[in-house]
């Protein structure tokens, strides 16, 4: 019988320098207890920090406290955290936000989202730009 030709060329090393059956590429592999970036990020945002709230200190997590101060920007007026805490609300509480757990606004509430949305019709990049005092 003839021998096939294996030809050599990208992505086709010689049969000598392939891995052998059981033999890794990577022989050392991960150390045993290394973590990955999100097994990291978990840990650091539930690590505990301490925080002043109405004249009280509180121990809670960062993400806790990341949320708080999040919420209150957005309280205060800041747009960049509104929509970000609207986002992460319609992202992870989705399904808490059905319209049968909808109640109805009153005319006072209705008449401030009016206002906040023409004023935010109002406030465009170009109008921001010469607004500088």
């Amino acid at each position: 019988m003839a021998k096939k030709t294996y030809t050599v060329g990208y992505g086709k090393p010689p049969k000598s320098d392939q891995f052998k059956p059981g033999q890794s590429g990577n022989p050392k592999g991960r150390p045993k207890g290394a973590k990955n970036f999100k097994t990291e990020l978990e840990e650091e945002l539930l690590e505990k920090v301490q925080i002043k709230e109405q004249g009280k200190v509180l121990k809670v997590s960062k993400q806790r406290a990341m949320l708080k101060a999040m919420a209150q920007k957005a309280a205060h007026g800041d747009v960049k955290a509104f929509n970000a805490l609207v986002a992460a609300a319609g992202k992870y509480l989705g399904d808490a936000l059905t319209a049968d757990d909808a109640t109805e606004l009153s005319e006072t509430d209705q008449i401030i989202i009016n206002e906040f949305l023409k004023h935010m019709a109002g406030t465009t990049p170009a109008s921001k730009k010469g607004s500088k005092k």
